[in-house]
C-alpha cells in the first residue's frame, strides 16, 4: 500500500477501512518522521511532526511521569512515538501514558492513563474524540491539556470531562494516584 502526500497536506485523514497490522506497518514506515494513527471506523490519520514549543511541553511532562513512575514502581511510561493497538481495533499514539506491569505486552492493549497535549495544528473537536475512544477501550483516566487555554479536560470513565483552568498543580488520581502535575512550566515553556 503506497500512498504519497505532500507535507503541506498534513494533517491529513484518508479513508482506508480495513487495513492489515502489516498493511499499517508499511504505511508507518513509509512516513517515518511523521506520526500515523487509525481510527477503529477506518480512518487513517498522518500527522507531522509538532513545533519546538509543544516538543517541550510534551518533553517536561514526560519527565514529570516518569520521575513519579520510578518512585511509585508499579508501571511504565510511554512517549509520542508509542502505538497502542487497542480493542477496538483503532491503533493510537497519546502524548504520554503510564501502563501497569499487569496490562504491558497485551495485544490489544491500553494504557489506564493517557495525556493528550493540544498543539497548534491540532483540532479540538477531533482530540476530544480521540480521549473519549482511549476511555471507551480502557483507559481510566485521560488528560487533555491547552496550553493555549491553560486548561485541563478531564476524563473519566462513566463520567462526563470536566475543566479546570486557572490551576497550576493537578493531582493524579485512580490508576497515577499520587502523580502531581506542575503545569506552570507547561504553560510558560
Amino acid at each position: 500500500m503506497v500512498v504519497t502526500v505532500d507535507e503541506i497536506y498534513l494533517p491529513l485523514t484518508l479513508s482506508a477501512p480495513g487495513i492489515t497490522d502489516e498493511q499499517f506497518a508499511e504505511l508507518c514506515t513509509q512516513y517515518e518522521d511523521f506520526r500515523v494513527e487509525y481510527t477503529a471506523e477506518g480512518d487513517l490519520l498522518i500527522i507531522p511532526p509538532t513545533d519546538e514549543e509543544t516538543g517541550i511541553r510534551n518533553s517536561r511532562i514526560n519527565y514529570q511521569l516518569v520521575r513519579w513512575s520510578l518512585a511509585d514502581g508499579r508501571g511504565e511510561v510511554t512517549d509520542s512515538s508509542t502505538g497502542f493497538k487497542l480493542p477496538s481495533g483503532a491503533r493510537r499514539s497519546p502524548d504520554a501514558a503510564w501502563i501497569s506491569r499487569e496490562r504491558r505486552g497485551r495485544k490489544p492493549n491500553c494504557p489506564e492513563f493517557v495525556i493528550e497535549l493540544l498543539s497548534p495544528s491540532d483540532r479540538r473537536p477531533t482530540v476530544q474524540a480521540k480521549m473519549r475512544e482511549w476511555i471507551a477501550n480502557g483507559a481510566e483516566l485521560g488528560w487533555m491539556i491547552d496550553p493555549k487555554q491553560e486548561s485541563v479536560t478531564i476524563y473519566r470513565n462513566g463520567q462526563d470531562p470536566e475543566t479546570r483552568t486557572g490551576i497550576l498543580l493537578l493531582a493524579g488520581e485512580g490508576p497515577v494516584d499520587g502523580f502531581i502535575l506542575e503545569l506552570e512550566r507547561i504553560w510558560r515553556p
